[in-house]
């Protein structure tokens, strides 16, 4: 099979990045530009930085994409680009950058929709890898079961009725004092804390066994400190922390267990941001030994938002013929299996 270099462009929240991918699997570079520290100051994205941002960077963040694959745009094959979902303004920077550059060099062009490139992430290092798998996606604006029936087809089985997991972790992190982003900070607290501390509510959604919710969790801890705070009772935060990240894990891992028992899937792959949470990934490990799943999950550096798993999406894409026309916009809303 003759080698497929795909250059993938992401700048769907707050992270420029660009990456040449061969045959979907194999990185040649993988630059990613982040706007944590400028976020920070502010307690999350503000989207019309996060554009700016974009624009200040992104020439330079495909520049070094090609010089790391020892490449010019005259070696790649394709060009990939996120179109949805995400910020609307940010997608517009990288999908104008992609069409004028596929347009200057007459170079096919890929919408990918940022999903499936998380889905895709798993790709890159499992090189055995092949659907059909189960897959959930756990990120900062997203928490979706799939079954992954082929390359870029999906059986939506459960999503989330409100909060996306990784957006209760920013706002209970923003409740005790964490700050942004808080994921990692939860993570890192909660290695300190005793996950028994405090109970709090494990949602199940009763008519679709297979859907999330965090809202009412999320309550439950602003309840509690309240409580703590007119009470005049301590606050351990680590306990907080530890508590409320075993609340979450315990829906995340019920649910796709039971989605792989009730559809007979042997093979579970993780994705998305919250998949690199440290507690998270030892709790999975556990259960799918238990359940004899095979568990697939990309390093932490491909879980949160890159241009690698863009690219990879985008070969599968290119392969089956589905290029964009000059008329490719951004859809900050695009829902998983839409094109």
């Amino acid at each position: 099979m003759s080698e497929i270099k795909i250059l993938g462009i992401e700048s769907s929240c707050d992270e420029t990045a660009a990456s040449v991918v061969v045959n979907g699997r194999t990185v040649l570079s993988n630059v990613i530009s982040s706007q944590i520290d400028v976020h920070t100051l502010y307690g999350g994205v503000v989207p019309e930085i996060a554009s700016r941002k974009h624009i200040e960077r992104i020439n330079q963040v495909i520049s070094q994409a090609l010089s790391d694959a020892g490449m010019t745009l005259d070696d790649c094959d394709a060009i990939g680009v996120t179109y949805g979902p995400g910020l609307v303004g940010a997608l517009l920077v990288g999908v104008a950058q992609a069409k004028a550059l596929a347009w200057a060099k007459n170079l096919p062009l890929v919408g990918v929709h940022h999903i499936e490139g998380h889905i895709s992430a798993n790709y890159i290092e499992n090189k055995d890898l092949e659907p059909p798998f189960l897959c959930e996606i756990i990120s900062g604006g997203h928490t979706h079961l799939v079954i992954v029936k082929d390359y870029g087809e999906f059986e939506i089985l459960g999503r989330t009725r409100d909060d996306a997991a990784g957006e209760a972790f920013d706002k209970v992190a923003r409740a005790i004092g964490l700050g942004y982003p808080g994921g990692p900070k939860i993570d890192k607290l909660a290695k300190e804390g005793n996950p028994e501390a405090i109970f709090f509510p494990r949602a199940h959604v009763e008519e679709a066994p297979y859907d999330f919710s965090f809202s009412g969790l999320k309550s439950a801890v602003l309840n509690y400190l309240n409580k703590a705070k007119m009470t005049g009772e301590e606050i351990n935060r680590a306990d907080v922390a530890a508590s409320f990240q075993q609340a979450v894990i315990d829906v995340l891992v019920d649910n796709a267990l039971r989605a792989a028992k009730d559809y007979d899937l042997k093979v579970l792959a993780l994705a998305g941001g919250v998949a690199s949470n440290s507690a998270l990934r030892a709790a999975f490990e556990q259960a799918c030994g238990r359940e004899n799943i095979r568990l697939y999950r990309p390093s932490p550096v491909f879980c949160t938002d890159n241009a690698a798993m863009i690219a990879s999406a985008a070969y599968y894409e290119f392969r089956k013929g589905n290029t964009a026309g000059w008329d490719l916009n951004a859809v900050p809303n695009l829902k998983l299996g839409e094109r």
